[in-house]
């Protein structure tokens, strides 16, 4: 069985020093959880400061983004040896934000998880499809075109894939536990058919996940785990959903 996975994703919020605050609260609520996995992703300026605070505690630290070349004249951007000396072991790429309000595209996503691997992160990587295409019926077009552009020439070792349906990312409405079931039975099947590894590769679902909906959610098979906004900000709602998280 695989072990359920439950990430942070800050996005744009927290100090330096309200990082330490959450981290400080959380630990001590989830010092017994050993059946969850556990990341938190910060901003970057938080990056130093959490990876001290999370070391040798089995929280692992991830970053909110990476850039595709490993050094020179980009300005404002973060290579993987940056977040590597940083303290992370993990990178979330392709996020619809990223998407969305940065263009990036398929290739970028590509390039972006080639650099990362090659220089050892693990990446969690994210789709979704818009409402509009939803309610066209071409969630499994979209959910095919992300895989085969962000994963060409990319195997899945080291690797999760993040089902996030844009429509449900910050709007408080969550896909049902079977919407998000049949979506991940469709992105393993498409894995299945094109990698190897599928069987063991995790995938999580992201979208308005609550302490109230994610234990729901996680009762469905292709469910490993969840990438969590908003109610990750919170160090008792994001304990809570690591420990509903645990599988039955």
């Amino acid at each position: 069985m695989r072990k359920p996975f439950i990430s942070a994703n800050w996005k744009m919020n927290k100090t330096v020093g309200e990082t330490g605050e959450f981290i400080n609260s959380f630990l001590p609520m989830v010092k017994d959880v050993t059946d969850v996995d556990m990341l938190i992703a910060p901003p970057f300026t938080s990056l130093h400061a959490a990876s001290r605070l999370l070391k040798d505690t089995g929280v692992k630290l991830g970053a909110q983004n990476v850039f595709y070349e490993e050094k020179g004249a980009f300005t404002g951007e973060i290579s993987p040896a940056m977040l590597l000396s940083a303290g992370c072991s993990c990178v979330i790429i392709g996020h619809s934000e990223r998407r969305q309000y940065f263009m990036e595209t398929d290739e970028i996503v590509n390039r972006k998880i080639k650099t990362a691997r090659e220089n050892g992160l693990e990446v969690i990587l994210c789709i979704g499809e818009s409402l509009n295409e939803r309610e066209e019926n071409r969630t499994f077009e979209v959910l095919d075109r992300q895989l085969s552009g962000s994963l060409k020439d990319i195997n899945l070792d080291a690797m999760t894939i993040a089902y996030e349906p844009i429509w449900a990312i910050g709007t408080g409405k969550t896909a049902t536990k079977e919407q998000a079931n049949e979506a991940h039975a469709y992105i393993r099947g498409w894995l299945k058919k094109n990698r190897e590894g599928a069987d063991t590769l995790r995938i999580l679902y992201g979208g308005s996940v609550t302490p109230e909906n994610v234990a729901a959610l996680m009762s469905e098979p292709e469910v490993d785990g969840a990438l969590v906004g908003g109610a990750s900000l919170k160090p008792d709602s994001f304990a809570k959903i690591v420990k509903g998280a645990r599988k039955q």
